[in-house]
């Protein structure tokens, strides 16, 4: 049984067909999903979504690229939110300086706020890091009672030794099945199996052989197919302790 441990199913990309997407995901191997929140509206939308389906899970939080114009009782809604019983962790959440229309000390304020929350709330986190290393690493430092997932991956070696070293996952999406991958089998290599989690970041970045189709969960066993080749290991046995790794870290039966 694989575990989607991201995926964004609200998306309107899965609007003509979201129910029978969710519907078809046992018969494709995949017996658990976590889909995270970006904004208050999505961390709602996401509730729903695990409300309906036994086998979906949500997180609730605000995407960096969401801090702008946030209502001044943002955070306390987020905590409200966090009270489902189907609420497993605060996230989507960390920084993204790609995008330049967000101030970092913004993205950073709203981090720091979240990482905070979890902390009083004893939930684990999912932490988006693009173009942001060093500051999501420093940040994530400040907090070393919280734990999580760095989701989609795309730091160093070095920072990927600091984060396990500091009890933290490390999430992988399709871009890994890409040819032009270049730090991501380093980093699966020589990151302990107990510490890596599989996730499509559904409807974005498809594995190969579907690149440039919209993604969901069936195809998150590429992720599981590559970590096994890059690690020399049976692929059974990545689905089972990535299956493992999620519910572990984000206390799911």
């Amino acid at each position: 049984m694989l575990f989607d441990t991201h995926a964004h199913y609200y998306d309107q990309a899965f609007d003509g067909d979201r129910d029978a997407v969710l519907a078809s995901l046992a018969e494709a191997g995949v017996g658990l999903v976590l889909v995270p929140g970006c904004d208050l509206a999505s961390s709602r939308q996401a509730i729903e979504l695990a409300e309906r389906w036994p086998f979906v899970y949500a997180a609730v939080g605000v995407h960096p690229e969401d801090a702008l114009g946030l209502p001044e009782d943002w955070l306390a809604q987020v905590e409200d939110l966090a009270q489902h019983p189907k609420v497993k962790a605060i996230g989507e959440i960390g920084l993204d300086y790609y995008w330049k229309e967000v101030p970092h000390d913004l993205q950073q304020e709203v981090f720091a706020a979240q990482l905070a929350l979890a902390e009083r709330l004893d939930l684990p986190v999912i932490v988006h890091d693009r173009e942001a290393h060093a500051d999501s690493l420093a940040t994530v430092r400040r907090f070393p009672a919280v734990r999580g997932v760095f989701h989609c991956y795309s730091g160093s070696a070095e920072d990927a030794k600091t984060l396990v070293r500091l009890g933290w996952h490390l999430s992988f999406t399709g871009t890994i099945t890409f040819k032009n991958a270049r730090k991501a089998p380093e980093v699966i290599r020589q990151t302990p199996l107990e510490r890596l989690m599989v996730e499509t970041d559904a409807p974005y970045m498809a594995p190969t052989p579907y690149r440039g189709k919209r993604c969901d969960s069936r195809y998150v066993y590429r992720m599981a197919e590559t970590i096994a080749a890059l690690k020399e290991l049976p692929v059974e046995e990545v689905v089972r302790a990535t299956t493992e790794n999620g519910k572990r870290l984000f206390g799911v039966e």
